[in-house]
């Protein structure tokens, strides 16, 4: 009982962030399964990767969106609350997790002028999107934790 109580004690913002590491985490979990599954004695590169990681990309959009609408459901009085410093800590986890989103498009760059695979470059592109989230979510959490010092 004393998770359950920890977890309502945590600002709506933070439990967000939470939502968006495990469903990152378990969606890409499973994408990794899938296309590593698949793989046997093939070439990875060669493996048929697009309909899973738009299954899972899609899947963990559904998922976060419905555990967003039960957790306000389940504290409506703090759903639609958002002070300044929720909003300066959204800001900041979300600029560094934004770091990764430029790298990925940096590194697909870099990959399609070196004319690699579409399967090496749509991994990157989608593994960076999978730090970015996991980077700033990471951050919000810290900072609700360990306390935030506006700048």
């Amino acid at each position: 009982m004393s998770g359950l109580l920890y977890i309502q004690a945590m600002a709506f913002e933070e439990k967000r962030a939470w939502i968006m590491v495990v469903v990152t985490i378990v969606a890409y979990a499973t994408y990794l399964a899938v296309v590593l599954g698949r793989a046997g004695d093939i070439p990875l590169a060669e493996v048929p990767y697009a309909g899973a990681l738009l299954w899972t990309v899609g899947g963990a959009v559904v998922a976060s969106i419905v555990l967003h609408i039960v957790v306000a459901i389940a504290s409506p009085e703090e759903a639609d609350q958002k002070d300044q410093r929720d909003r300066e800590i959204n800001r900041f986890g979300e600029h560094i997790g934004q770091s990764f989103v430029v790298i990925g498009g940096v590194a697909a760059l870099a990959m399609a002028m070196a004319e690699l695979d579409y399967f090496w470059i749509a991994n990157v592109i989608y593994l960076m999107f999978v730090l970015s989230s996991l980077l700033g979510s990471t951050a919000k959490i810290f900072a609700y934790r360990g306390g935030f010092q506006t700048w």
